[in-house]
C-alpha cells in the first residue's frame, strides 16, 4: 500500500455499494467497464480500492490471491497501440516487483519487458504480455488489470486490438479480469471496434454516479486535513449541497475557499462565488461537450421543464445511468446554472479579452516564443492550484483553443501550433527568421 495515497486511509465503508459490486465481479472473474461522467471521481474510488488494506477481506474474500495491476493511460505519451501494450507490460512488471513473488519470476517478467523494448515489435510485445500473465497465474495469483482512462486509446483502437484483449483472456483460461474506466460504454466509444454482441460476453457495464453525501464528507475531510483548510460548518454543508457529489466540483470548491479569505455571507453568496470560478466553468463546459446533441437537447428540456417522452429516455439513457439526471433534475446546481447561462445568452461575438487563465497561458507561450512548451509546464504554470489533482487533456486543449481563437480575433502577430504528443509552440508571424 502506498503511504502517499490518501484514499488508502479512507474508512472501508467508502462508496460501499460500488466497492461491493466491483468485488463481486472480480470474485466471479468477470471483466467490467466502470462508466461515469468525466471527473466524477472514478479514479478517486479506484485509488481507494487498489490501495486500502482491507479491500480483499471485505469485498473479494474468495480464498484466492489476486495481483492488482493498475495501468493509468494518462501515462501514455503517444496514444497508439504499441505504446499501450508496452505500458501494460511495464505495469505488469512493476506490480510483480511490488508483490511477494520470488525474485526469479520478477527477473523473467522484467526480461520480457526489456525484449519488447529492444524489438519494438507489436506482436512480440503482446505475446510477452501473454507469457507474463501465464507466469503470474502459474504462481497461483489471479491478475486483475485496471485500464484507467481507457477512453484515451479509443482513436487508435481497431478490431485487431479488441481481438488481442479477448485473446489474452482466453489464453489465461479466463482467469484474467479487466477493469476499464471510461466516460462512455466501450461500444459508445468505438462502435466499429467494440460490437455489442461480443461485449455482452466480454465484459459488463457498471456506472459510477456522483458520490453520496457520506462519501463526499470523507473526501472533503481528507483534503481539509492534508491542506490545512478550516471551513465554518455551515459553509461546508452548503458546499456539499452545491457540488452534489461531483468530486471535481468539490475539489475546486475547496481550493476556491482556501484561496480567498473573504467571509461567506450565506449559501447564495457561496454559490455565486463558485459559479463564477473560471476553473469550475471550464469543468462544466467539459461535461457539456462530452454529451451528444440529443443528450444536450434532453438536458435543455429538463431545464425548461418540458415533458420527457419515452423516446427521449431511450435515446438519452446515458444521462440517467451516469447520474447527469436524477429524480430532482440536473445532478448539480452548478451544472444547472451553466446550462441556463449558456442557453440564455445572446448570439453575439464573445469578448476577446483574455481571462485569467488564458492570460497565464499566453504569457507562458510568449516567454518561450518559437520553442515547444510541454503540457506538464502548462499545467504547472496555468493550474498550479490543481496540479496535484490532475488536469484533463480536454481542459488544456480547450484553453489553448480559446487563446488561439482570441489571437485571431485580435489580429495578433502570433499563432499557436500544436506539437503532437508534446505540447504547443507560439510562433511569431512577424519574424523573418521563421521558416
Amino acid at each position: 500500500m502506498e503511504e502517499s495515497v490518501i484514499e488508502a486511509k479512507y474508512p472501508i465503508g467508502f462508496r460501499e455499494d460500488e466497492a461491493r459490486k466491483l468485488g463481486q465481479h472480480l470474485r466471479n472473474r468477470r471483466s467490467v467497464v466502470l462508466i461515469g461522467m468525466k471527473r466524477v471521481g472514478i479514479s478517486n474510488f479506484l485509488r481507494f480500492f487498489l490501495n486500502h488494506k482491507n479491500i480483499f477481506p471485505t469485498y473479494i474474500n474468495d480464498g484466492k490471491k489476486h495481483l492488482f495491476i493498475p495501468v493509468d493511460l494518462n501515462d501514455l505519451v503517444e496514444r497508439e497501440v504499441y505504446p499501450f501494450w508496452i505500458l501494460t507490460l511495464k505495469r505488469i512488471s512493476d506490480a510483480v516487483n511490488k508483490s511477494s513473488l520470488n525474485k526469479e519470476l520478477e527477473k523473467e517478467i522484467e526480461n520480457l519487458f526489456l525484449d519488447s523494448i529492444q524489438s519494438q515489435d507489436l506482436f512480440l510485445t503482446i505475446d510477452n504480455v501473454r507469457k507474463a500473465l501465464i507466469k503470474i497465474i502459474n504462481a497461483k495469483l489471479l491478475p486483475d488489470i485496471f485500464f484507467i482512462r481507457f477512453d484515451r486509446i479509443k482513436d487508435a483502437a481497431t478490431p485487431a486490438f479488441f481481438s488481442n484483449l479477448q485473446g489474452l483472456k482466453d489464453s489465461t483460461h479466463r482467469k484474467l479480469s479487466y477493469i476499464f474506466t471510461s466516460y462512455r460504454t466501450l461500444d459508445g466509444l468505438s462502435p466499429d471496434v467494440f460490437d455489442k454482441a461480443s461485449l455482452s460476453v466480454f465484459c459488463q457495464n457498471m456506472y459510477i454516479k456522483p458520490a453520496a453525501s457520506k462519501d463526499v464528507k470523507i473526501i472533503a475531510q481528507t483534503y481539509k486535513t492534508r491542506y490545512g483548510l478550516n471551513l465554518p460548518e455551515l459553509t461546508e454543508e452548503d458546499l456539499f449541497e452545491i457540488v452534489d457529489g461531483f468530486i471535481q466540483y468539490l475539489q475546486l470548491g475547496l481550493i476556491n475557499l482556501s484561496e480567498r479569505k473573504i467571509k461567506i455571507k450565506d449559501k447564495k453568496d457561496l454559490f455565486e462565488r463558485l459559479a463564477r470560478d473560471e476553473r469550475i466553468m471550464l469543468q462544466s463546459e467539459e461535461l457539456w461537450e462530452s454529451l451528444s446533441e440529443k443528450e444536450k437537447e434532453i438536458m435543455v428540456k429538463v431545464i425548461d421543464e418540458e415533458r420527457i417522452e419515452e423516446k427521449d429516455k431511450r435515446e438519452g439513457e446515458y444521462l440517467w445511468n451516469s447520474g447527469f439526471l436524477n429524480r430532482e433534475g440536473i445532478f448539480s446546481k452548478l451544472f444547472d446554472f451553466y446550462i441556463r447561462k449558456r442557453e440564455g445568452r445572446k448570439e453575439e461575438k464573445q469578448k476577446i479579452e483574455f481571462t485569467k487563465k488564458e492570460n497565464r497561458l499566453f504569457n507562458l507561450l510568449k516567454n518561450t516564443t518559437n520553442e515547444i512548451c510541454e503540457r506538464e509546464k502548462i499545467i504547472e504554470i496555468v493550474w498550479p492550484e490543481v496540479e496535484e489533482l490532475g488536469v484533463s487533456d480536454w481542459a488544456i486543449d480547450r484553453l489553448v483553443s480559446r487563446v488561439r481563437n482570441k489571437l485571431k480575433d485580435q489580429d495578433a502577430k502570433y499563432e499557436i501550433k500544436t506539437i503532437k504528443t508534446r505540447g504547443y509552440k507560439l510562433v511569431d508571424l512577424s519574424s523573418s527568421k521563421i521558416k
